[in-house]
């Protein structure tokens, strides 16, 4: 079965049909700039082309970069322009989309959804976070495969921060900081994860899990095994596509 998922994220919005047998894209995504300001409707225009570059006309998976409740209305907009905030986000995306269902999930829980199914969670029990390295920083705390929506653990105070402004992959870059002293920066910040939650696996996602054998090694001290996300920057849209198939 196939069912389109996308991806918003502070840089991108990425999408494209899931084959949810495979847990894995139908087909290359596609992938357009996230407007600046992002705000609801310049980003609604940016969901339509991405669906629209496919010529999709069933359900709709969408992601959003901050707190999701009831499978429609924003709560935080950390990354995005505040107006999202008590968007109802179900109805303006279906609208925009001619009317096609629609299904609006966390990033993060999005992606830790898609690792916990298809990826390197599978099977595994106990408490595991998925972090999802990029604009911000996005968790999904899973306990015994059982997710805690909207944790935000991105925003835990470290140094007298929200984490992801001193953590985040877009950090390093603005920054230009080296492997090493990011990866000290993402170890302090695992450090006091693991202190709040003792888990027994992190699992790392984003698009900087392509070259987690640049900063994985360098992240000791950790008691909780650590790994690189299997689906990697995909692991969103495949999450979204399959919120989207149960309609919640």
């Amino acid at each position: 079965m196939e069912i389109f998922g996308v991806d918003i994220g502070g840089s991108g919005i990425k999408g494209a049909p899931v084959d949810l047998d495979r847990g894995d894209l139908a087909q290359e995504r596609c992938k357009v700039l996230t407007p600046h300001p992002a705000t609801p409707d310049a980003v609604a225009d940016g969901v339509k082309q991405v669906v629209d570059h496919f010529g999709w006309t069933g359900p709709v998976g969408v992601t959003f970069p901050g707190v999701v409740t009831d499978g429609a209305t924003i709560r935080t907009a950390a990354n995005v322009d505040k107006s999202w905030i008590d968007t109802d986000a179900r109805v303006l995306l279906g609208d925009r989309l001619g009317g096609l269902p629609v299904t609006v999930v966390n990033d993060a829980d999005a992606a830790g959804v898609a690792e916990m199914h298809f990826g390197a969670g599978r099977h595994r029990k106990g408490t595991v976070i998925v972090l999802t390295f990029g604009t911000g920083i996005g968790s999904a705390l899973f306990v015994d495969g059982v997710l805690v929506p909207n944790t935000e653990l991105g925003h835990l105070e470290l140094k007298g921060h929200d984490a992801e402004k001193r953590a985040a992959t877009k950090v390093k870059e603005d920054h230009d900081l080296s492997w090493d002293e990011w990866a000290r920066r993402v170890r302090k910040y695992l450090a006091h994860v693991e202190m709040l939650f003792s888990p027994e696996l992190f699992v790392i996602g984003g698009g900087v899990s392509r070259k987690a054998h640049k900063f994985l090694p360098k992240l000791e001290g950790i008691k909780a095994e650590i790994v690189p996300a299997h689906l990697q920057n995909n692991a969103g849209i495949v999450g979204a596509a399959m919120r989207a198939a149960t309609g919640v």
